[in-house]
């Protein structure tokens, strides 16, 4: 059974922290493209939005604004995808190809 705090199972949470951060530190330097929302709009990638967002809601309640990221990055990559940039997006597992 997981702990809670401040009405927030920690466990869960924390298993998406160690895998987030595993794949920031190992997976994305190697993977060979950028997150279609970072590159379009300088900011955050998916993974360190999703991270801040389940570190500061949870899991249950970090469930509609993580959805509402991966939509922007969609649509980040369809801007993206109508100029001269090429690359490939991997969004929750989803790879959504624009150019960079």
């Amino acid at each position: 059974m997981s702990t809670t705090w401040n009405g927030l199972a920690v466990a869960p949470a924390r298993a998406v922290d160690r895998a987030i951060d595993l794949y920031q530190r190992r997976i994305s330097p190697r993977k060979g493209w950028s997150c279609a929302y970072g590159v379009a709009h300088g900011d955050a990638t998916c993974s360190g939005a999703v991270r801040e967002i389940v570190a500061r809601r949870g899991l249950v309640r970090g469930t509609l604004p993580v959805a509402l990221q991966l939509w922007a990055c969609y649509q980040a990559a369809s801007l993206l995808r109508q100029s001269n940039v090429q690359g490939v997006c991997c969004c929750g597992g989803i790879p959504i190809p624009f150019r960079f």
